[in-house]
């Protein structure tokens, strides 16, 4: 069986690298899987990308949805319209495919008129929603917005609120369109999107499950703290705080939360102040250094994957206060590493950090337990039994082999049910 892995980037960002783990996955375990982005970065010749790509499509987009935020850039980032994209399906490694897999689309890379083509070409099509996007007008999270439930309209990232026939409705009357075409498989990467994907009204009749991202559990693996530390230039006498994003401004991973629960921590428990250190992993987290009333270590924007894992090594626990997040692949790598995670109760992670077992869930938004759970996965846990049993998770759930196997169902599911429409 081939499949086409369709993600728009090849590295950058948290799709990209679930999509490369994917085809990894894959390979190894009978499927002859490849890529096609937009954006190659590799000689990895498992990796095609577009052949005549240039910026016109992601800045027509992109000054589209500029035009109708009226020249605001508040929430430019937010919102995707899929005005512009390429035709892939004239591309041999398309028409060579058995199975059409996308992933995160978005910025440019398909247009809804392109995802149309896909399905009207004939070929089984899956799609893995790393976000919300699919079942939404133009939204990637929609927070505390529930218009999705019957149709997009007054959205709450317009300018004023929207109106009933705003560009959120507009572009959801597109997608129902679209979904007109054919049948998609749609995978979420968590039990959570899954469930508030099926209250979406544009996949009713659609299929439906969800499968986690897996990881290499070869890479990502437990090390010598020590040795981690030297080779990262961490210091050996302190307890280490992780904080991780691919931009660390990113108001969704809940920096302002992280300040203020280390903050309590410091004030409850002053000790810490000689024993522990911050570590932040990501762009622009030099920012942060005057922020915290703990020595902060920071590592910028890393993408050598060994220092990465050095790094997880090197952490006594991972905090990561998100406010929506999917199946966030930092508390997998983490995990993976035998370090225990904080979180919120919120989206994917509960499903990932059991709850006093391998970490610590703390209520939605609350600084008070987010500053509890730090200090006791810090202080009281039992550091080999915690350490082993984030671990085992990982092992059991999200290593390549379950993952694949689990892929495998639906890509087969999904060419039996268009032999059967045939």
């Amino acid at each position: 069986m081939r499949v086409l892995i369709v993600n728009t980037s090849e590295r950058i960002g948290g799709a990209a690298v679930a999509a490369n783990r994917l085809m990894d996955a894959l390979n190894n375990n009978g499927i002859k899987a490849k890529m096609l982005v937009r954006d190659k970065e590799t000689e990895d010749i498992t990796v095609a990308h577009l052949p005549h790509y240039g910026n016109r499509s992601f800045l027509w987009e992109r000054w589209c949805v500029y035009w109708h935020l009226h020249f605001s850039k508040k929430h430019l980032w937010d919102i995707d319209i899929a005005n512009a994209g390429t035709d892939i399906t004239k591309l041999r490694e398309f028409k060579e495919a058995d199975v059409i897999h996308l992933s995160w689309i978005n910025h440019g890379m398909l247009s809804l008129k392109n995802i149309k083509k896909i399905l009207v070409s004939g070929k089984p099509v899956i799609w893995t929603m790393h976000d919300f996007w699919p079942a939404t007008g133009i939204c990637h999270y929609a927070h505390e917005c529930t218009h999705f439930q019957l149709a997009c309209q007054h959205c709450p990232l317009l300018p004023n609120g929207g109106s009933d026939h705003d560009l959120s409705n507009k572009i959801w009357r597109r997608k129902k369109e679209v979904l007109k075409s054919g049948n998609i498989f749609f995978v979420a990467c968590s039990k959570w999107l899954r469930d508030k994907a099926s209250q979406s009204a544009l996949l009713t009749g659609q299929n439906l499950t969800h499968i986690p991202n897996p990881i290499d559990t070869r890479v990502f693996t437990p090390q010598d703290k020590k040795m981690s530390r030297l080779r990262v230039g961490l210091p050996a006498d302190k307890k280490l705080v992780l904080f991780v994003s691919q931009r660390v401004t990113d108001k969704r991973k809940g920096m302002s939360y992280f300040i203020a629960a280390i903050q309590k921590l410091v004030e409850k428990h002053p000790e810490v102040r000689q024993n522990t250190g911050i570590v932040i992993l990501g762009g622009h987290s030099e920012e942060f250094s005057g922020e915290l009333p703990l020595p902060v270590f920071s590592q910028g924007y890393v993408n050598d994957e060994k220092k990465i894992v050095d790094i997880y090594n090197s952490a006594d626990t991972y905090v990561l206060p998100s406010l929506e997040d999917n199946l966030p692949n930092t508390i997998m790598e983490a995990m993976a590493c035998g370090v225990p995670c904080v979180g919120f109760k919120v989206g994917g992670i509960p499903e990932m950090i059991d709850h006093q077992k391998n970490g610590y869930v703390a209520n939605y938004k609350d600084v008070n337990d987010l500053s509890a759970g730090i200090y006791t996965i810090l202080s009281e846990a039992d550091q080999d039994r915690i350490s082993y049993e984030c671990r085992h998770k990982v092992e059991l759930n999200y290593s390549q082999h379950a993952v694949a196997m689990k892929y495998i169902e639906v890509y087969n599911q999904a060419k039996a049910f268009k032999h059967y429409r045939l």
